[in-house]
């Protein structure tokens, strides 16, 4: 982390208390793959120009400007200086504004996860006061951040250490859900079949480890690209078809029961107890008769 170099720095503020704190980014889409657009011809890479989508002319960096589409191909065009004046100044201070239960922030509203860590160590101690208080009340502080010319709303709780950070979407951002559902029918699911679903679900159960999920895909795309480059040719793959659906719920809930069910172990020690008492009374016998 400390060679990282830091996406936001400025002051958190709880009330009278402040210290310097700095935010680093704490997801990434740099290890994966990326490709890029090349000249089939030469094998150069490509560039993107700016074309006019009416004169077909490339336009130059001086000639590029901003517009709002009023209507269609109709545009109001807003000058840089114009923009400036709606703004937000950056204070450089993320001001908590309140304390909330974890469990009252809707999951889609959370967007983009950062580490906060103190940026100085004359407020190491104030850092971890207030990020203590948070982890003893089992709290998240709602605040309000400026960066990239944006207010944004920022959700923190107390992680290992520092304190994670996630950005959270407006309102206005997140759909509403009853679009969405409105057509889902609303059966009448009998009991037992209610029942064998649960039995699959606990044979399934587990706990989450993010290292147990693998990305084959791009584990599969670089070892694409590594046999490509050493000259092999890239044999097409037969798609297997997709399965086609089961008629019978009950019947296929009932196959899925049977086949996550773990079959029964033998207790050998058990046995072994058993065979040690039939030589016990074997022994006692043969006394008695002596």
């Amino acid at each position: 982390m400390a060679s990282a170099r830091a996406y936001w720095k400025g002051h958190l503020k709880l009330s009278l208390v402040t210290c310097p704190v700095a935010l680093f980014p704490a997801s990434s889409t740099s290890e994966k793959t990326h490709f890029h657009q090349i000249n089939r011809k030469t094998g150069h890479r490509l560039r993107q120009q700016m074309v006019d989508e009416v004169t077909g002319d490339v336009v130059e960096g001086d000639d590029k400007g901003r517009g709002y589409e009023l209507d269609s191909g109709k545009y109001v065009e807003i000058e840089p200086e114009e923009l400036e004046a709606v703004e937000l100044e950056s204070t450089r201070t993320i001001d908590i504004d309140k304390f909330v239960p974890e469990s009252e922030i809707d999951k889609r509203y959370y967007d983009k996860p950062y580490y906060i860590v103190p940026d100085d160590k004359s407020g190491e101690e104030a850092f971890a006061v207030i990020r203590d208080a948070m982890k003893n009340k089992g709290r998240v502080a709602l605040a309000r951040i400026v960066f990239a010319n944006r207010e944004h709303i920022l959700a923190m709780e107390a992680w290992g250490k520092g304190i994670l950070g996630t950005t959270l979407r407006y309102d206005y951002e997140v759909r509403d859900d009853k679009a969405a559902f409105k057509d889902i029918p609303s059966p009448r699911v009998p009991k037992d079949m209610i029942e064998l679903a649960g039995h699959i679900l606990d044979s399934k159960a587990g706990h989450f480890d993010p290292s147990e999920f693998k990305d084959k895909y791009e584990e599969a795309l670089r070892k694409l690209v590594k046999k490509k480059a050493s000259g092999k040719a890239i044999e097409p793959v037969d798609r297997q078809s997709e399965p086609s659906n089961i008629v019978n719920l009950m019947d296929a809930l009932r196959r899925s029961v049977g086949s996550s069910a773990k079959p029964k172990k033998r207790a050998p020690k058990a046995a072994k107890k058993t065979k040690g008492a039939v030589k016990k009374r074997r022994a006692s016998g043969s006394k008695r008769a002596a």
